[in-house]
């Protein structure tokens, strides 16, 4: 919204302009002025209704004032336009419009009838059906018309905020005149108010959501006859809009589309900016993209007000109570935003988390997805909570509530838990040894034999639970051919929780390939780790490699190959491993040479035994010896 406002007031000479200016400023009326031009005038915005600052420009309709007047034209953010009679209400269309689009300016125009107590008694409606309603027409830059008396104070403020208005409530962006109809962005920014006001998303705007929509817009309550007056007028606009289940879509369109009709305008704009719209009917970049750092070390994760307000999109939006979102119901979910993520698009969302039979994702895979969007990109989850009409629990309504940052996790080696209750696991290993299928796993897919190899990174992301009943979320996710690039790239690396090093236990080039991973890119030797021999269910072979895997894992000091396989029942116990390393990552680093055993308290508790033998032989031998 503006807050600075500069009006340039034309006008033929002898129209008024200085006496409307200085009836504004002195509110007497000021007769047989000296100045032809009054000098420039700001009002503070403490004055005035619109809380912005408003400099009024007096201007010369002489010719040889025409350079300052083009310049001050140029400066202006709206023209108020001034004409006493037929004469220059003539001079109107024929000179003053045209001399404006010649000078190519595009600003509103407020057209202004003073003197009007120098003329006929008639009503207003009939000055503006005869005189302002045919130039309106036929010039569409002209926001808005009044009649006025600079002698009488008739409606001397009433001008200077219509000018006011035109600038920081413009008519321009919302409705076009010549069709008679509200513009495409208006009516899209509008169907978008109309989806989070209906919070029970049945295409209706019952009376309690008619009133909570009131209560944000306007800071008021509606009372009950203010409703049953607009349940009407809608009604009467657009016959079937207003029912007993409340106003629907077209009725809410109709009734913003009569504010514009009626002059009203500014009562649309106070609804687009309370729900957070620019002048140029785009959502505030502040508001989608609020401030939120994540430290280095820390994660972002979402809040439990997050959670909730997932939790019941999903279930607001699953009509048909089947447990899943299908196609149509995510298009409606997604209605008011760009469309989905093209994060989730570049993986092939839902893939990429929890199904049910139908493909649809679950309540599970939903969470789980936001989830790790969350983690991987808190922005994101931002942006679309704001488009999504998430409500902080306070009245600064931030979608920063919605997120939560995790602890730092400087030292990985240091003993025990890591406050995450999101991870990032890596799984590397050669080409076919059983990546991708793992990850078909972790989502309850059913295992195909056909290989696929992967080009681009593929993540999966799915709930774990832990030992002692704690549930974590779990993404697992192999590199393709990026992976040269995410390992050579410390950022990424610093973001991953643990590596699982995976071979086909049946292949016996697979294992060199961790080997030589290792060699290549010491930094790995920096995460906590686990290594796994996938396909366990085939016959192991001899790996070629300088040492055996047990060996070899023996020799640095790690835990030997977990031996698993897809085909298994067995394999969710993988996937807890992986997520109690992840989240313990002290003990997936290479254990400490073991300690010589400390014999202190055997060596005093034989010393105590022989000095006790020792006493009770000289106790035995000196009663011999007296008897």
């Amino acid at each position: 919204m503006a807050t600075a406002v500069r009006i340039c007031v034309c006008g033929d000479e002898g129209t008024g302009k200085s006496s409307l200016i200085a009836s504004l400023v002195k509110d007497v009326f000021v007769a047989n002025k000296i100045q032809s031009v009054l000098p420039q005038i700001t009002i503070p915005p403490t004055i005035g209704t619109e809380n912005v600052t408003t400099t009024i420009v007096d201007t010369s309709a002489r010719p040889q004032d025409r350079t300052t007047l083009r310049k001050e034209i140029r400066k202006s953010n709206v023209i108020l336009l001034v004409y006493s009679d037929h004469y220059s209400y003539e001079r109107v269309a024929l000179f003053w419009m045209p001399y404006f689009r010649s000078l190519g300016v595009n600003v509103p125009v407020v057209l202004c009838a003073n003197k009007s107590d120098l003329t006929a008694e008639g009503s207003f409606a009939q000055v503006v059906e005869e005189e302002m309603l045919p130039v309106m027409a036929e010039f569409r830059e002209i926001d808005s018309c009044i009649r006025s008396s600079a002698k009488e104070h008739r409606n001397v403020v009433e001008v200077f905020y219509l000018c006011q208005k035109a600038v920081t409530h413009p008519i321009a962006p919302l409705y076009d005149h010549k069709e008679g109809q509200l513009k495409p962005a208006c009516v899209e920014a509008l169907k978008r108010i109309f989806y989070l006001c209906d919070k029970d998303q049945d295409g209706y705007l019952n009376d309690q959501e008619m009133r909570d929509f009131q209560e944000k817009s306007f800071e008021k309550p509606l009372l009950p006859e203010e409703l049953d007056n607009i349940k009407q007028t809608v009604g009467k606009a657009v016959p079937g809009s207003a029912t007993e289940r409340g106003i629907d879509q077209r009725g809410f369109l109709q009734l913003n589309k009569l504010y514009a009709e009626k002059g009203r305008h500014e009562t649309i704009w106070i609804i687009l900016r309370k729900h957070h719209y620019t002048d140029s009917l785009s959502l505030e970049d502040n508001f989608l993209h609020p401030r939120f750092e994540v430290p280095d070390y820390a994660s972002a994760e979402l809040s439990p007000a997050g959670y909730r307000f997932f939790m019941d999109l999903f279930l607001t939006f699953d009509k048909d109570n089947d447990g899943g979102l299908n196609d149509q119901e995510l298009t409606a979910l997604f209605a008011p935003t760009p469309g989905l993520p093209s994060s989730w698009s570049e993986m092939a969302f839902p893939s990429s988390t929890v199904r049910n039979e139908a493909g649809h994702i679950t309540l599970q895979g939903w969470l789980a997805q936001w989830s790790m969007t969350t983690f991987l990109e808190p922005k994101i989850t931002l942006e679309y909570l704001a488009y999504l009409g998430f409500e902080a629990p306070n009245s600064r309504n931030l979608t920063t509530a919605a997120l939560k940052i995790t602890k730092p996790r400087k030292r990985r080696r240091r003993p025990g838990r890591v406050e995450r209750n999101v991870v990032l696991c890596y799984l590397l290993g050669s080409s076919g040894a059983g990546k991708s299928s793992l990850l078909d796993s972790f989502l309850n897919r059913p295992f195909d034999s056909l290989y696929h190899p992967t080009i681009k990174p593929r993540r999966a992301v799915n709930s774990v639970e832990l030992h002692g009943g704690k549930q974590c979320y779990l993404i697992l996710e192999e590199l393709g051919e990026l992976e040269p690039a995410i390992l050579e790239n410390q950022v990424k690396l610093d973001a991953c929780d643990l590596i699982c090093y995976a071979y086909d236990s049946s292949e016996p080039d697979s294992f060199s390939h961790i080997v030589e991973l290792r060699k290549k890119y010491a930094q790995l030797d920096e995460l906590p780790a686990i290594y796994t021999a996938l396909k366990a269910d085939r016959d192991k072979t001899t790996q070629r490699s300088e040492l055996q895997p047990d060996a070899y894992t023996s020799a640095i000091n790690m835990n030997a190959p977990l031996h698993v396989s897809v085909t298994w029942n067995s394999i969710s116990e993988l996937f807890v491993a992986l997520a109690e390393a992840a989240t313990n990552p002290s003990t997936a680093f290479p254990k400490s040479e073991e300690p010589p055993a400390d014999r202190t308290s055997l060596y005093m508790a034989l010393g105590a035994t022989t000095c006790a033998a020792l006493a009770a032989f000289m106790i035995w031998r000196r009663s011999t010896t007296s008897g």
